[in-house]
């Protein structure tokens, strides 16, 4: 069991325990939600920020450079918006593009979060753009805020993995040695990438594996399957 003599299991969460995320295709219609929330620009204009602040956010999101000073979804907004914003119509569009970026916790990751839990410490290494409020309630919904000792969101910090140093402090929180402690994710480069630069072994997820990866699993669930 790749898991034996492991205190504490970091998990990351898009296409780990999360699923349908980032909704942002070239065909998306930002303007549905945004005019649930009484949001006063007009439909080619939020969906014309939308993408903008997107590919924004995304043509720095891979480059080594941001990794530890990635920018804010408001700061996106207001470098890409023609027009200033004030506070209100502001959060319309960050509540908009956190709408479009959130995904689902399927039921039985729920549940095989909960059997981890039983056995080890859980923490999460989280890479998302929008503030974390839309994702803490969406894990106080489903039972599972509590189960983390500790999570680390990106957008929180300002740090987006590959930079080794949210693990590094999620380790120093938590006061436990790097041998005691296992990466659970689904992607090489930010996942694997992150931990080995903090010394931290990984188990890679969604049919992935690499030389540098303690074991490869289709999925998180065939994982806790072999758990006791």
């Amino acid at each position: 069991m790749h898991l034996d003599n492991k205190k504490l299991i970091l998990l990351d969460m898009n296409s780990t325990f999360m699923f349908g995320e980032d909704n942002f295709s070239d065909s998306e219609d930002y303007s549905e939600y945004y005019f649930t929330l009484a949001g006063g620009m007009s439909k080619q204009s939020i969906n014309t920020l939308i993408r903008d602040t997107y590919n924004y956010l995304d043509i720095k999101y891979p480059q080594e450079k941001y990794q530890n000073c990635f920018p804010s979804l408001e700061e996106a907004i207001c470098m890409v918006s023609p027009v200033k914003l004030d506070k209100i119509e502001l959060q319309k569009v960050i509540n908009t593009f956190a709408y479009h970026e959130i995904g689902h916790i399927p039921l039985e990751y729920i549940k095989a979060l909960k059997k981890l839990s039983q056995k080890y410490i859980l923490a999460a290494i989280i890479d998302i753009w929008a503030p974390k409020d839309a994702w803490v309630k969406l894990f106080k919904k489903h039972g599972i805020f509590d189960l983390f000792s500790e999570i680390s969101f990106s957008s929180e910090c300002g740090i987006v993995k590959p930079s080794k140093i949210p693990f590094c402090n999620v380790l120093k929180k938590l006061d436990i040695s790097k041998n005691d402690v296992v990466m659970i994710g689904d992607s090489v480069r930010r996942d694997l990438g992150g931990a080995k630069a903090a010394g931290i072994d990984t188990i890679l997820i969604g049919d992935k594996n690499h030389s540098d990866a303690l074991a490869g699993y289709v999925s998180l669930l065939n994982l806790v399957d072999e758990i006791k």
